[in-house]
């Protein structure tokens, strides 16, 4: 919860990636981990969810942040919001 109010706090002082602007790039898989991680879970939570390694995990949020061209998953979680993805 904290790292929501967070991210909805600044998400209007971060510019948006300027790749996709609406995550179309992203597979569904990658989708669904862009929402477990602005939901604030760990790779490890997300993997459990999920039912997948952490390795995957790990290759999901590293694709992901490369596809919108963000640099760690703080800005994951502010794109996930910035776009609706979450709420």
């Amino acid at each position: 919860m904290v790292v929501q109010a967070v991210a909805a706090r600044y998400a209007s002082r971060i510019r948006p990636a300027e790749q996709d602007q609406d995550g179309g790039a992203l597979t569904p898989r990658e989708l669904e981990v862009l929402r477990l991680i602005a939901d604030g879970l760990s790779n490890s939570e997300i993997a459990a969810t999920l039912v997948i390694s952490q390795e995957t995990v790990k290759t999901y949020v590293s694709r992901i942040l490369t596809k919108l061209d963000l640099r760690d998953r703080v800005q994951a979680v502010v794109y996930a919001y910035r776009r609706g993805l979450v709420t």
